[in-house]
């Protein structure tokens, strides 16, 4: 299981928000570099960053912040927020991003993801956001009729690298990873999950080992490492000891 600090930039700082609302937002961090230094230097083997203007603007707005992190580290990056276009995906995969995220065009365009994944085959994955089972679009600003669980069985075909699967109404909330939502899902598709939204601790990471044998791939968490309610080293250590060793 794969630990993915997150990085969510807005204005050019690192934030985090509560349930995706930008009127409730924390800074953590002015310099997005440095801090994307500090998770590489303390273990990191994977960063997660979302463009928030991006994603509420329909197009990218921190990308030359994202370059700068991304020449920065030896690590991969996953990106996400705002990406619409297969010129955006190829520039930000020709710099060095290693995979982008595609969420709102996913969902409301399913050839564009087929498109995608069939250009830049296990280099994309499917950000699915969720609020009471149903997808959320547009910087999680309008709610679909569209099922989770219905839409990650659609793309089984498709050359996905991951499905990111969020909890809208835990994320940033710290009130535990929603545990039942995530093995729905992980029954419904063959295709690697990462879990985010909800982590308030180490125990979390605990409860979502059993999952990994389904195909948990990896969990993002954010303000649990900033408030230090989690430390990275801890997370990591119980990533690695899997699911049928001790903890």
């Amino acid at each position: 299981m794969i630990i993915f600090p997150a990085i969510d930039l807005k204005d050019g700082v690192c934030v985090r928000l509560m349930q995706g609302d930008p009127e409730r937002r924390t800074v953590y961090g002015t310099d997005p570099v440095a801090v994307a230094r500090r998770w590489q230097a303390e273990g990191a083997e994977w960063l997660h960053i979302v463009d928030l203007d991006g994603a509420f603007a329909s197009n990218p707005k921190n990308r030359r912040v994202i370059l700068e992190i991304a020449a920065a580290l030896d690590i991969p990056i996953q990106v996400g927020g705002g990406i619409r276009t297969l010129e955006v995906i190829e520039s930000y995969l020709e710099a060095g991003i290693a995979r982008v995220i595609l969420g709102t065009i996913a969902c409301t365009e399913p050839d564009f993801l087929a498109l995608a994944c069939d250009r830049f085959p296990d280099r994309i994955a499917l950000g699915l956001d969720a609020r009471d089972g149903k997808a959320a679009v547009r910087g999680w600003r309008e709610t679909t009729s569209l099922e989770v669980l219905t839409l990650a069985a659609a793309v089984q075909q498709l050359a996905l690298a991951a499905i990111i699967y969020t909890d809208i109404q835990r994320d940033g909330m710290q009130s535990g990873v929603n545990l039942e939502a995530t093995r729905r899902l992980l029954e419904a598709t063959a295709i690697p999950v990462i879990a985010s939204g909800g982590v308030a601790g180490i125990d979390d990471l605990t409860a979502l080992l059993p999952l990994v044998p389904l195909g948990l791939a990896g969990v993002i968490t954010g303000k649990a490492l900033y408030t230090g309610a989690l430390t990275l080293k801890d997370a990591l250590r119980v990533a690695k000891a899997g699911p049928d060793r001790p903890v």
